[in-house]
């Protein structure tokens, strides 16, 4: 065989034998290499390696006594050496998630970024398998745009049925949480002649089968990552798997909030939205599991969401995650134009900036629905980290673009 890859570590015995632990990336264990003081730069070069240096390994495979297999080095020539080993910022010894923060153009070399990394991908490949699977087509939007609502997907799907993007998101406020990034990744997926109810149930199948994909092709990653956080990853992705969609009114969520028997200071007033410790509380604590909440109060939501019959709720809901919050947000959109129009009175919007919306309802308008599911945050819910700045390889936050 022949292997290019970074050295983890390394130790040499005293009869002249070093055992060399390498990686590539391509997936979380390393292998080991043998070399032994009878190759040529044992000596010179090999005696001298340490972790990170680059090297060129030939030999042959064979495997060991407790059935693992080892790689024993015909020959070894280093590619790129670490010239200030004491200087190099990922040594082996275990580093925080907060120290390597400091060095994401190196931070890939160690093993949790690289298993969030390679999930990530898989992820990624996922959605878009699905989505294409499912008859929706991937649509090229804008990064500098004009729009204030999911516009590009909603112009598309009045024309092709099934659309979706999938791309970088800008967040303009202020927020430098752990739960919210300046610059992050999204999922939006419109579809015509859907409602809500629709919609709402092909996210969670979209969930189910991310996961499906995750446990097949990433086992070893995550029961490393599941050691790491001390979560049963496994067990948590396979539960939801098995469980159906199950959905819950705003107005009864207001209730069972009200009745939590002083678990927060304030009563909450229906027609507030949600915080995030209340969102918390119904997934985490009173349910214990993934739940939809649905037909939100029309005042906490945009203009283009299906007025309900009650006329103070809208066609609008949010699956909601143990641990993570809301994840996915969704709704039927207000295909009628005069119900269009008295919700842009109603919130103040100018009719002329929004002219090509009002045309989509004027020319052949239809019924249709769509959801945004943010990757970071599915992400956290898969490795069971909390901070959304290591689950995207160049953290954008407010104040830090760093490369």
């Amino acid at each position: 065989v022949e292997i290019k890859a970074w050295v983890k570590n390394k130790r040499d015995s005293k009869i002249g034998i070093s055992f060399i632990d390498i990686y590539d990336g391509s997936c979380f264990k390393h292998i080991q290499v043998i070399a032994n003081n009878k190759l040529k730069n044992y000596t010179k070069d090999i005696l001298k390696l340490n972790s990170g240096c680059s090297i060129y390994v030939r030999g042959t495979i064979q495997q060991s006594t407790n059935s693992q297999f080892e790689i024993y080095a015909q020959s070894l020539q280093i590619i790129g050496n670490v010239f200030n080993p004491e200087t190099y910022p990922i040594s082996p010894k275990p580093h925080t998630l907060e120290y390597l923060r400091n060095f994401t153009h190196l931070r890939p070399r160690t093993n949790i970024i690289g298993a969030i990394t390679r999930i990530r991908h898989f992820v990624s490949q996922e959605i878009h398998k699905f989505l294409s699977n499912h008859g929706f087509f991937w649509i090229a939007t804008p990064l500098i745009t004009s729009l204030n609502t999911e516009g590009s997907g909603e112009i598309y799907a009045c024309a092709l049925s099934k659309v979706y993007t999938f791309g970088p998101t800008f967040r303009a406020e202020n927020s430098n949480t752990t739960r919210h990034l300046a610059e992050f990744w999204m999922i939006e997926v419109e579809a015509a002649f859907l409602s809500l109810k629709n919609i709402m149930n092909l996210a969670y199948e979209i969930l189910k089968s991310i996961f499906k994909r995750v446990l097949k092709t990433c086992i070893d990653d995550l029961n490393f990552l599941a050691k790491k956080t001390n979560i049963d990853l496994i067990n948590r992705m396979k539960n939801f798997i098995s469980s159906e969609l199950f959905s819950i009114e705003y107005t009864d969520a207001v209730k069972i909030i009200n009745n939590s028997s002083g678990y927060f200071k304030s009563s909450f007033i229906w027609g507030e939205d949600f915080s995030s410790e209340h969102e918390k509380y119904l997934s985490d604590i009173y349910y214990k599991k993934p739940i939809m909440i649905k037909n939100y109060p029309k005042e906490t939501k945009a203009f283009y969401m299906r007025l309900n019959q009650d006329k103070k709720t809208v066609a609008s809901a949010d699956i909601l995650l143990p641990g993570i919050g809301e994840i996915i947000g969704g709704s039927e959109r207000e295909d009628r134009l005069q119900k269009l129009n008295l919700r842009l009175k109603e919130k103040n919007l100018n009719p002329d900036n929004y002219r090509w919306y009002q045309d989509l309802r004027m020319y052949g308008t239809v019924p249709h629905s769509g959801f945004g599911l943010g990757l970071e945050r599915l992400l956290s819910y898969i490795t069971g980290l909390k901070n959304v700045k290591d689950l995207i390889p160049f953290p954008r936050t407010p104040k830090n673009a760093s490369f």
